[in-house]
């Protein structure tokens, strides 16, 4: 698979990171995971260039607000395309005025999950 296929999966769940995971691989992508905002970031700034991020909002140690703030700061990340998915509608509303693609609530929709992501890959 070639890295223009590639996508973050970020998200502090690792029930969540391995099923979406495992059928985001299914639909032939591939895909690298964080278990944090702070923990994305670092693999970003470490060389990791997916296609798309798939953000979850609620985290410890740095939430996907603060993530997303701190990739727009950041000329070489911040055209990355992010994805949001949550289950905390106040901060979906949030996450819409920060320019991410979409925003899905959980539970997700895996259809419509894997359109959005086959379109910003």
């Amino acid at each position: 698979m070639s890295e223009s296929h590639l996508l973050l999966l970020v998200d502090d769940d690792p029930d969540i990171r391995d099923s979406l995971g495992a059928l985001l691989e299914c639909e032939g992508f591939s895909v690298a995971e964080a278990e944090n905002g702070a923990d994305a970031l670092a693999k970003l700034r470490a060389g990791l260039r997916p296609c798309v991020i798939v953000l979850d909002l609620m985290m410890p140690v740095m939430d996907g607000l603060e993530f997303r703030r701190r990739q727009t700061a950041d000329p070489a990340l911040a055209d990355i395309p992010v994805i949001v998915n949550s289950g905390v509608g106040d901060l979906i509303a949030q996450a819409k005025d920060m320019g991410v693609v979409a925003c899905l609530r959980k539970p997700i929709a895996i259809d419509r999950l894997v359109g959005l992501v086959t379109a910003n890959c």
